[in-house]
């Protein structure tokens, strides 16, 4: 095992499992995304995930007979270690997955032993957006000190980098900015509690919304089943249900940035997840929202952008994450 040889990273989403190998320098030899279908359950899934690792690992020329075997790190192994992201809470120094709000059922899931078992490489499992923001900060090519990440996807979450150490905190959770309240007398999230930024920002919250809204109205969306590109793309249209839903969540999503500009003061604020491919008409709102509510001082210093790796962002959060924790053993 060497820090010169690629990791194989793993990212398990609510809606997309993916994979893929890395080198040191960030550059991705293959890339491998297919549904999650949590409703199968978390056992299922971890095969699921085990097998894309292994068409990961094929796809980027390595020999994939050369796993499974007791090589403890032999040079006969195809990659360094394997990196995990998966959304928390978890514990990453056992790699055991905790109750995600989006995985329903994933209760103490051993995932880190079960990947260690199948690949018999080290393994380093990582909440998925704290491991993305040491993504951006080491391959993104921005150029700054002090980052903030932000996944808007089938959940919401988010990772800090300050003064170029990744944030990890007490519970070594990276911080739950997910679950940070935006509206204490607002909407139930997932994880119990009443107004998480989750609650409004996440796909997950903006299709529930939307259904809601347009339930038993004459809106395009009326009879769909949503998902939030359908509302970013009816809000273009110009339906008036799915504008006003759209225009809510870059609302509260823009007020969320504000308050971790504030309290972070970030030079950069990276937007990355599915929610994300919606572009401009997310970023642009968002970016003059947050700009405009967070204190002077901090706004001047920071900018809000789109994260530049599109749905390959949780893989190379996972691979950063191996690499960092390679350097460290």
């Amino acid at each position: 095992m060497t820090e010169e040889q690629p990791v194989l990273a793993l990212d398990v989403g609510g809606t997309k499992l993916a994979a893929g190998v890395v080198t040191p320098d960030g550059t991705i030899q293959s890339f491998c995304q297919i549904e999650t279908a949590v409703d199968e359950g978390p056992a299922a899934v971890v095969k699921r995930l085990l097998e894309l690792g292994e068409l990961a690992t094929a796809e980027a020329g390595l020999p994939v007979g050369a796993m499974g075997k007791e090589q403890s790190g032999a040079s006969g192994s195809p990659f360094a270690a394997v990196g995990v992201g998966c959304g928390g809470p978890l514990d990453p120094e056992t790699g055991v997955i905790q109750g995600p709000p989006g995985l329903p059922g994933w209760d103490d899931v051993p995932l880190g032993q079960l990947v260690a078992q199948r690949f018999r490489q080290p393994v380093f499992v990582e909440n998925d957006a704290t491991a993305a923001a040491l993504g951006e900060y080491r391959w993104g090519g921005w150029g700054v000190r002090n980052l903030v990440y932000l996944t808007v996807s089938t959940g919401f979450g988010g990772g800090v980098v300050a003064d170029g150490k990744l944030f990890r905190g007490a519970a070594r959770q990276g911080g739950e900015l997910g679950h940070v309240v935006v509206d204490w007398q607002g909407r139930q999230c997932g994880c119990g509690a009443r107004g998480c930024a989750e609650a409004y920002v996440s796909g997950t919250s903006i299709a529930r919304r939307a259904a809601e809204a347009a339930a038993g109205s004459d809106s395009t969306l009326a009879g769909l089943s949503i998902t939030a590109r359908d509302v970013a793309e009816q809000a273009r249209a110009g339906d008036p249900i799915a504008r006003a839903v759209w225009d809510e969540t870059t609302a509260m999503l823009g007020r969320m940035v504000a308050v971790l500009i504030n309290v972070c003061e970030p030079e950069l604020v990276v937007l990355g997840g599915g929610v994300t491919r919606a572009g401009a008409q997310l970023l642009d709102p968002v970016r003059e929202a947050a700009l405009r509510q967070a204190m002077p001082p901090a706004a001047r210093a920071c900018d809000v952008v789109l994260s530049r790796h599109g749905d390959a962002v949780g893989v190379l959060g996972a691979a950063a994450i191996a690499h960092e924790r390679l350097g460290e053993a």
